[in-house]
């Protein structure tokens, strides 16, 4: 059975391309849901006007397909609540966007 981490470990190689971040230390997946063999992902962006938001979206759809057990994966985008670094960044995140 596929669970919520196995997706998000699959989400850790992907990086924002203008932050230089896995969209997982930036904060950027609110959450993974699992349902049989398919995942929901609610995932923000650093900003609405994000010109790479396509590219990052697809990234973000490839990675956790190629999650075992997984077969199907839907990206909503949301930004509710809008994200914010000092909020959603891990502490990795965090350190390496110099928040302290």
């Amino acid at each position: 059975m596929v669970e919520e981490g196995d997706v998000m470990a699959s989400l850790v190689e992907v990086e924002d391309p203008e932050m230089k971040l896995s969209v997982i230390d930036l904060g950027l997946i609110y959450s993974v849901r699992i349902e049989g063999d398919h995942a929901e992902i609610d995932m923000t962006l650093t900003s609405p006007g994000c010109p790479v938001a396509p590219e990052l979206m697809a990234a973000v759809h490839r990675s956790a397909l190629s999650t075992n057990g997984i077969e199907s994966v839907h990206v909503n985008l949301t930004f509710t609540p809008l994200w914010d670094p000092k909020v959603h960044a891990t502490e990795d995140g965090k350190f390496e966007l110099g928040i302290f």
